[in-house]
């Protein structure tokens, strides 16, 4: 610590800290234009300006050291920074200091008492308008350099620039033109941190920042990826008029994606369903919700009486919060009597849950993200998190820029392989054979952990003698990815002092993905790189939805309680039993892909699908229609009319993640809390409350009335969240599992003392490598890789109805120029794909991102038809689909197809 004295206080301020902290720790605020605390500090704009022994310093710039002694109320440089406020304003156009304006600049000039006359300069520079979320007034630009270093510095996109000279200095997007055709991804970075009004949000949230942001915004977690982003909500007349990163987010840091950050238009779609719909002769009629939960109850019950409870299943949802979750699977579980309960972590992150257990024990990634910000080396395999990860990807990036090694594992040159040490771009499916020529390395030379694997590990001898059949040369064969490459990132990892491993769908959503996320795992565990040891990060995966976690932690799984209790273990039925008062049934259920075959042979006569648009995401989705329309009963809770719920009998509008309360588990297992923004619409309700309503309709008693009381209960249910509680998080803000005590921290860093397998050790996979379930041929001779875009999230149900579809109006087929010239297709035309399961209708996007013979696309676009390519190809250990290998071909679509 630092000691100095400023205004004659004493004030201990950490080394390396600036005058303006020690200022600011005494509670005196000074102007600071160009500052954000985000950013590195820049001391242009002389706003700041202290006495310190004498000398007049931008306070910012200057660093505190002992014994100095800084005087801040010293009427000349009150009256410098006066002058530097006011010489800022005067160039700017009257309507910076108008009354309605509310920047930090206005603010600021009145509380020096600068009279709003000092702007007086010509309104001569114009506006941008063009963009949905991003609007630049160009006469309010005093060049201060904050939006283009928070571009730069923590989104990583460098999409800004400072143009023209002297006071013509102006923020400009750095490739020319409008701002809408610019690199910009819309993370709403430049907005927060602008402190004139230069760069605004439009409509209700305009002028609002994180810093003037109302007194009482409500704080809650992020509905849409995995992270957790931790967001201030901004509520005029029950509207929702901005939402904000909050910047004592333990993920995020005041950072978010354009998601998060504007993605909320739907709230107030026209779509919106407002009240219950039931199907009367083929047709969905409006209905009240005392006949929807008596048609729900009637259909269970005569279900039950056909084919016994296994004949009713459930799919829970990874964007519903844990209480909801845990709910539904307690429902099944105690109330109908069978454990046919998933989630759709089936169709992502099964593998990960598999893989992980087996290797470590638990179901989670090993070590906190923060402590990426200590790693040397990052190994990102299968992952654009720059895309689908926008705060990750920017907080990756900004670590590989200071200095540490990247290497990337992707067949596509995206967001964090532009800036890789070395990008490994394997064939699809061909994982395990890579992630066995990088273990190969690491044994052949010397750059394991001996006493590690002899104390710590077991499966030494069975993985060395696999891996002596997996030399670099062997597998360049397999992978098409040079020998040398495979050498030079095994030994940027394997030197590493702090090697890092995150890893996403593209290691899990293959007919091997089980095998994928334990041989990937072998890395860190032959470096000694997990378990607390200090001398690494372990692996993490990348979660793709909100809730993928905390859904499989809640237990809406069909062979899992809370916990991760096997229903098969009669001492973790004995636990649950004990809570609920009622039986658990300990035959393992269906998983998803097992109720629609179920359905289709006339064996389930039940399902009831909880915020997952099935047929628009689930694998081949015309057999997934199939099995929809033979089960007698289907239930959809959803927001929108989608291409499930035109298939439902009965349709439950629910309350979005802005509209309930609970709680979510985020990608490093931290929870988190929700809280209720606004209130749904119409007699919309949370899925919490149509669980109970139907329970109470069957004449049960679930107990646990409110979210607080379902999560305390789950604690009672598995000591693995026994310590967590609503109470302790809105106390503490995020806490990791495992919590065992209430008085007890999180284990953010997993396996310190020993790993939670049976014998104590990680355990290496020998696991062979194996073809993907389909591999190109005459016929069909490219292989289609499907993932996400940065604008938009899964089926796009939110982000297509608001302006995020301004930014992605329609989904692309990405192809190498030389299958653009074999197949005749030209950059922009519209294209027929087709497998041996369905065709899609896009257009075609001619790049080199992808090599020849691959071609990739997402899904957020229903209509288009990309789901019914992929095959019901799984991963024979979690049933995960196999998205990320189909084989297909293209034409130019011709016109009037």
């Amino acid at each position: 610590m630092t000691r100095l004295q400023v205004d004659g206080v004493p004030v201990d301020v950490p080394t390396g800290a600036s005058l303006l902290d020690a200022v600011r720790a005494t509670g005196t605020d000074l102007p600071t234009l160009c500052h954000d605390d985000r950013l590195r500090p820049a001391g242009s704009c002389r706003t700041c300006l202290v006495r310190a022994d004498g000398r007049t310093v931008a306070s910012c710039v200057t660093p505190a050291s002992p014994g100095l002694a800084v005087d801040t109320a010293d009427e000349e440089v009150r009256s410098l920074r006066r002058d530097a406020v006011a010489l800022i304003a005067s160039a700017l156009a009257p309507h910076a200091l108008a009354d309605g304006a509310h920047s930090e600049l206005a603010e600021t000039c009145r509380t020096l008492g600068i009279p709003a006359a000092t702007a007086a300069g010509d309104p001569t520079r114009g506006r941008d308008e063009s963009h949905p979320y991003v609007h630049l007034d160009r006469d309010l630009c005093i060049a201060c350099g904050r939006c283009v270093r928070m571009c730069s510095d923590v989104q990583g996109t460098f999409a800004l620039t400072l143009t023209g000279h002297g006071a013509d200095t102006v923020v400009a997007p750095g490739t020319g033109g409008p701002w809408a055709e610019s690199d910009c991804v819309s993370c709403g970075g430049c907005v927060d941190t602008c402190p004139t009004g230069a760069i605004t949000q439009p409509g209700p949230g305009r002028g609002i920042t994180s810093r003037q942001a109302p007194a009482e915004p409500v704080r809650t977690t992020c509905g849409y990826c995995g992270v957790g982003c931790t967001l201030d909500v901004v509520v005029r007349e029950d509207r929702v008029a901005a939402v904000l990163p909050a910047r004592d987010g333990p993920v995020n840091r005041g950072h978010a994606c354009v998601k998060g950050r504007f993605a909320y238009g739907y709230l107030h779609s026209a779509e919106r369903l407002t009240e219950p719909l039931l199907r009367e002769n083929g047709v969905l009629r409006p209905a009240s919700w005392a006949e929807a939960v008596a048609r729900i109850a009637d259909g269970l019950r005569t279900a039950i009486g056909e084919g016994g409870p296994d004949a009713v299943a459930a799919i829970s949802s990874a964007r519903a919060t844990n209480e909801e979750n845990y709910l539904v699977q307690k429902f099944l579980r105690t109330v109908i009597g069978t454990n046919n309960v998933d989630n759709c972590s089936r169709l992502c992150h099964a593998p990960s849950a598999a893989g992980l257990t087996a290797s470590f024990g638990r179901a989670g990634g090993t070590d906190p993200f923060d402590d990426v910000e200590t790693a040397d080396c990052l190994l990102v395999v299968g992952a654009n998190p720059v895309e689908a990860h926008p705060v990750v990807g920017a907080r990756l990036l900004r670590r590989a820029l200071a200095g540490a090694s990247l290497v990337v594992a992707d067949p596509r040159t995206v967001g964090l392989a532009r800036h890789a040490d070395v990008h490994l771009r394997p064939r699809p499916g061909t994982n395990v054979a890579l992630f066995h020529g990088l273990a190969h390395v690491l044994v052949d030379e010397g750059m394991t952990d001996p006493d590690f694997l002899r104390d710590r590990a077991t499966g030494l001898d069975e993985l060395t003698e696999l891996l002596a059949d997996h030399p670099p040369e062997r597998v360049a064969g397999i992978t098409g990815v040079p020998a040398a490459d495979i050498r030079t990132a095994a030994r940027l990892y394997g030197r590493a002092e702090r090697p890092a491993v995150l890893y996403g769908l593209g290691v899990t959503e293959h007919l091997h993905g089980t095998d994928g996320v334990r041989t990937l795992a072998n890395l860190p565990i032959l470096r000694g790189a997990v378990g607390g040891t200090g001398r690494g990060f372990g692996i993490s995966p990348l979660r793709g939805q909100n809730n993928v976690q905390g859904a499989s932690d809640m237990g809406a799984l069909p062979d899992l309680l809370p916990g991760y209790g096997r229903v098969t273990d009669p001492e973790a039925r004995a636990r649950a039993e004990e809570v609920w008062g009622r039986p658990v049934p300990e035959r393992p259920g269906m998983r998803i892909p097992e109720m629609f075959a179920a359905a289709r042979e006339g064996r389930l006569r039940a399902l009831w699908i909880i915020g997952e648009d099935v047929c628009a995401t689930d694998p081949d989705s015309r057999r997934v229609a199939e099995a929809l329309d033979a089960c007698p009963l289907v239930v959809v809770d959803e927001l929108f009319l989608g291409e499930t719920a035109r298939h439902a009998d009965v349709v439950l509008p629910v309350a979005s993640w802005l509209e309930k309360d609970g709680t979510f588990v985020n990608f490093d297992r931290r929870f988190q809390r929700v809280r209720q923004a606004v209130a749904p619409p119409g007699t919309a309700r949370s899925d919490f409350e149509v669980v109970h309503a139907v329970a109470d309709a069957l004449g049960a008693e679930l107990r646990c009335p409110t979210p607080a009381a379902a999560l305390a209960e789950c604690g009672r249910v598995t000591p693995l969240f026994a310590g967590l509680s609503h109470e302790r998080l809105d106390r503490e803000g995020a806490v990791p599992w495992p919590c065992p005590a209430p008085d007890r921290p999180g284990e953010a860093t997993l396996y310190t003392q020993e790993f939670a397998t049976p014998d104590g050790r990680a355990q290496l996979s020998a696991a062979p490598y194996l073809p993907p379930g389909e591999e190109p041929d005459r016929d069909y001779p490219l292989l289609l890789v499907t993932g996400r875009r940065w604008a938009h999230y899964n089926s796009g149900s939110m982000t297509r109805r608001g302006g995020n579809l301004l930014l992605d109006a329609y989904e692309r087929l990405d192809l190498n120029p030389d299958d653009a010239a074999r197949f005749g297709v030209r950059d922009g035309t519209p294209v027929t794909v087709e497998s041996r399961h369905g065709q899609a209708e896009l257009v075609a996007r001619v790049g080199t991102e992808l090599a020849p013979g691959q071609v990739f696309c997402a899904f957020h676009f229903p209509a288009d038809g990309v789901n019914s390519l992929t095959s019901e190809h799984a991963d024979a250990v979690a049933s995960c689909p196999e998205y990320k290998v189909t084989a297909v071909r293209l034409r130019p679509t011709a016109s009037g197809d």
